[in-house]
């Protein structure tokens, strides 16, 4: 046990002080520096690592091997070139423990090489990788694979496999971007050793009691039929002779496959196959007569589209892991997916057939429901078999029947209702009409997957579409079409909240937040009683918070009521505060993290939504000054969602905040913020939102070393970001107060830094990229004071040059097209939105802060250049044609971009 603890405690020491995170800011950097490993203790660990695993028992060599990827994934291999010389020097180790540990270990590193976007750094690490394990490792594997032939006892042919298997995954891994030169010219080895062990069978390592757990020959094989999987997906030419063999292998697998849970994994990843084949034209031939296709029927997809014993059972017993498996939008691969997806791939190649194979084969199995309902599990294949192949086909021809017992033959409905969610696209309104009252009658269901797959289906009818004007696309279901059920929905819905025997159910609660969307202008009337029910279950589930997405959610139908209402009469914001702040509170006493992110940017919403002129009221005024304790900005989740926070009470109540000496804390939280890479950018909103806010004489005096802390910033850490806030905000800070105020500040600090910041970081910036949105009308306003309301930059050589440059920036961030000057924000679309949780963060989409144009004054910013600079032309006649014409002269685009923008304004530049 002390060896044990031991091995995880330095496993977790390497996790923690191996290497630092550049993100975190100067506090967090420094703790961890305390514990960073020193360089020479380092160099003693890697060059004994690998000897060390080799030599402990099984259970200690695990987490020697995870410390030894934790290492890799930083140093390996540009600072540990000799791991993999002692890895593959383990190779021909007696120990088979040894052998499996290093190749475990091996598996671990390379995984990096998979699902990675390609790079010439990554190539350079996987030819390095090549170069040195593919020869010995291919020599390991045909070794290894002979020794099956022998007569080796039960612990070594397991020992054996195991290997075998990790050989296969490394050879996934250096697979997986490319087919290297070395496996191509070897490739009749290991397609040799590859087919061995799909014909592999021992009879002694095969348990008939057992139904969950894959045998070692089962994880072998799948393992194989990946690498397979991975060729037959890259069409690669050389293993196109190999293919009929190994089509005939994998068949015969799908024919000895089990029922059983053991088998999924070889059963699915053996169907996907045999799909990525069959759909492929070149692969016709393989597969073209309709004796195969019914076959492949028969033997392949029937079978596994049936319900199974294991399905029953999770349908009731565990209905979490059933909706998981087959949901529609579940990651998670099953059976059945994986055969409709083989039933969509050959009515790619034949559909004719496929069809009238597959029609046989419904009328047959609904014949035998219909001569004996005991037969429940024929209909419900009988269904998946026409969602397997009617993908393209017009969903509407089928008609609804109605079951007055909502829990009669349970699988079926549920079957029927995913039929309904998947084809939603193809019901008309009149037809949603006719489904809406089935589908919520079944949320009153007993059973957990027949409620949830209800909610699904309505939660997607929600957000189905129709062609609009323009190539758009408008929402099939509005809240008119919604309302006459809003009643009932909302019941059934929140039945299967408030009942407290059942889990949280993520697909409900979304629900609840789509249809509150969906119904906005017909929430007033039940905005109380939902909102009760929302805090009601809040209050439960924080407690124990357990199910991240459907806390999630609820918080998002808060935010949907929020800015339903508010939005169309601020003076609700009060009753919001009242109902939702003792809530609020109690969690943040309680300290439920997972939920202070989410309270913050509910607090936030409200406040911003709260009346013009109306202030911050008792109730947030009380809450401002614990809102600046040190600790809750700790917290690297609360960060983002507390800035928003502080951002808002500075939009509302900045006199308030100045009165109560409260600003000089905030101007603390901004420059703890500034320190971390990370939480730059939300300290640069804070000093947006102060200087948008707050009255000019409490913040001017403290600018010189907020200015200061910037450079200081951009004197260490440059980087293109950092840039890109820091000159948004001198654009801003011009505009509000002009370019003398900005280089009078500047020059406090260093004479002639404001000119020196402009032309060696500013205008590089802008010549890099242009802005968009807001700050592109910000950039302009600011550059154009700058360019008209300083006459220093006219006064000699330099600052003339200085002139042209900034005018070319900006002419140039007027005519391009990704400026969107008169879109201060994107457009979101509240159906298509990627909403749900995020481990990082998690932003609340309906809660999203409306875009705060700071010059509303300025209609067009564009038209505000052309103006200005006419009237300066105008003042000094002559001396700023020469300056337009350089400063123009390094695109052709500019010049005749700025003169038609002075002909659609109506001024001259002469």
């Amino acid at each position: 046990m002390a060896r044990q603890a031991a091995a995880v405690h330095f496993k977790n020491m390497v996790k923690k002080g191996w290497v630092i995170d550049d993100d975190d800011d100067a506090t967090a950097t420094a703790a961890a520096k305390q514990s960073l490993i020193p360089m020479q203790d380092r160099t003693v660990i890697k060059n004994n690592l690998v000897q060390l695993m080799c030599t402990v028992p099984p259970q200690i060599q695990s987490q020697i091997g995870e410390a030894i990827s934790l290492i890799a994934s930083h140093d390996f291999p540009s600072q540990w070139d000799n791991l993999l010389t002692d890895l593959i020097s383990k190779f021909g180790d007696s120990d088979m423990n040894v052998v499996n540990g290093v190749l475990i270990t091996a598996n671990s590193i390379f995984k990096r090489f998979r699902y990675v976007q390609r790079s010439d750094d990554l190539y350079a690490d996987i030819l390095y990788v090549l170069n040195k394990i593919q020869e010995p490792l291919t020599r390991l594997f045909l070794q290894t694979a002979g020794s099956l032939d022998g007569n080796p006892s039960i612990p070594e042919v397991t020992a054996r496999l195991a290997a075998l298997r990790s050989m296969c995954r490394i050879f996934y891994s250096l697979n997986y971007q490319d087919l290297p030169e070395y496996f191509e010219d070897h490739m009749p080895e290991w397609m040799g050793g590859f087919a061995k062990l799909l014909e592999y069978a021992n009879p002694a390592l095969v348990d008939e009691d057992e139904e969950m757990q894959p045998g070692p020959i089962d994880n072998v094989q799948v393992a194989v039929v990946q690498n397979l999987n991975l060729y037959g997906n890259k069409d690669e030419e050389p293993f196109l002779p190999f293919l009929p063999q190994f089509t005939t292998l994998v068949w015969n697998l799908l024919m000895n496959v089990t029922p059983y849970s053991k088998h999924d994994a070889l059963a699915t990843i053996s169907i996907r196959f045999l799909s990525s084949l069959i759909g492929k034209l070149m692969h016709r031939k393989l597969f073209e007569g309709e004796g195969t296709l019914r076959e492949i029927f028969g033997k392949i997809v029937i079978p596994n589209l049936m319900i199974r014993e294991i399905d029953e059972e999770r349908f009731e017993d565990d209905p979490q892991e059933f909706i998981l498996s087959d949901m529609e939008s579940s990651d998670t691969e099953s059976r059945r997916k994986c055969t409709q997806e083989l039933l969509r791939a050959m009515c790619r190649q034949f559909e004719q057939q496929t069809t009238a194979i597959c029609s046989e084969h419904v009328s047959q199995m609904l014949g035998q429901f219909a001569a004996d309902k005991s037969q429940w599990k024929m209909k419900d294949a009988a269904i998946h078999l026409m969602l397997g192949i009617s993908i393209r086909a017009e969903s509407a021809q089928f008609g609804v029947s109605q079951e007055t017992d909502m829990n009669v033959r349970p699988m079926v409905k549920a079957t029927s209702i995913k039929f309904v969610s998947t084809f939603r696209n193809q019901f008309s309104k009149e037809q949603f009409g006719a489904l809406m009252p089935l589908l919520i009658a079944h949320l009153g269901s007993t059973h957990v997957v027949l409620h949830t797959y209800a909610a699904a289906a309505i939660e997607k009818m929600l957000t189905s579409k129709v062609d609009g004007p323009n190539n758009t696309k408008l929402p099939k279901i509005s809240g008119a079409d919604l309302k006459p059920f809003l009643g009932s929905l909302f019941t059934g819905m929140f039945s299967i909240v408030d009942n407290t025997q059942l889990n949280e159910n993520q697909y409900v609660m979304k629900c609840i937040m789509r249809a509150l969307n969906v119904a906005q202008d017909d929430l007033l009337d039940v905005v109380q009683i939902v909102l009760e029910k929302l805090t009601t279950a809040l209050a439960r589930v924080a407690k124990n918070p357990k199910d991240p997405q459907f806390n999630h959610y609820l918080f998002e139908s808060i935010a949907v009521l929020i800015r339903s209402v508010c939005s169309k009469d601020p003076a609700l914001t009060t009753a919001f505060e009242q109902f939702l702040f003792p809530p609020f509170q109690t969690v943040l006493q309680m300290e439920v993290v997972e939920f202070t992110p989410y309270v913050f940017q509910l607090l936030a919403q409200i406040l911003e939504f709260r009346p013009e002129g109306a202030g911050l009221g008792d109730a947030y005024s009380s809450l401002l000054p614990p809102l600046l304790t040190p600790t809750l900005w700790e917290r690297k989740g609360n960060i983002p969602a507390l800035s928003r926070l502080l951002t808002a009470y500075l939009s509302k109540g900045a006199a308030e905040i100045v009165q109560q000496n409260l600003l000089l804390g905030i101007l603390g939280v901004f420059q703890k913020l500034i320190s971390s890479k990370a939480n730059e950018q939300y300290a640069f909103d804070l000093l947006r939102a102060i200087v948008m806010y707050v009255p000019q004489e409490a913040f001017m005096p403290r600018m010189k070393d907020i200015l200061q802390i910037l450079m200081m910033r951009l004197q260490q850490g440059k980087t293109p970001k950092f840039v890109g806030l820091v000159t948004h905000f001198f654009a801003l800070f011009i505009g509000k107060f002009g370019p003398q105020m900005y280089l009078d500040q500047l020059n406090q600090i260093q004479p002639g830094l404001g000119l020196m910041l402009l032309m060696q970081v500013w205008v590089p910036r802008l010549q890099a990229a242009s802005p968009a949105r807001l700050e592109a009308k910000t950039q302009i306003v600011g550059l154009t004071k700058l360019l008209c309301d300083t006459p220093a930059l006219l006064v000699d050589a330099n600052s003339q040059q200085i002139w042209s440059q900034v005018l070319a920036c900006v002419v140039k961030i007027i005519i391009s097209p990704d400026s969107h000057l008169n879109a201060l924000s994107v457009e979101g679309n509240d159906d298509d939105a990627e909403i749900g949780y995020d481990a990082t963060f998690s932003v609340l989409h309906f809660a999203i802060r409306p875009v705060k144009d700071p010059f509303p004054d300025v209609p067009d910013a564009s038209v505000m250049l052309a103006q200005s600079l006419s009237k300066l032309c105008a003042t000094h006649p002559g001396q700023l044609a020469p300056l337009i014409q350089q400063g123009l002269q390094s695109d052709v685009k500019l010049g005749p971009g700025l003169e038609s923008l002075c002909q659609k304004v109506g001024v001259s530049l002469s």
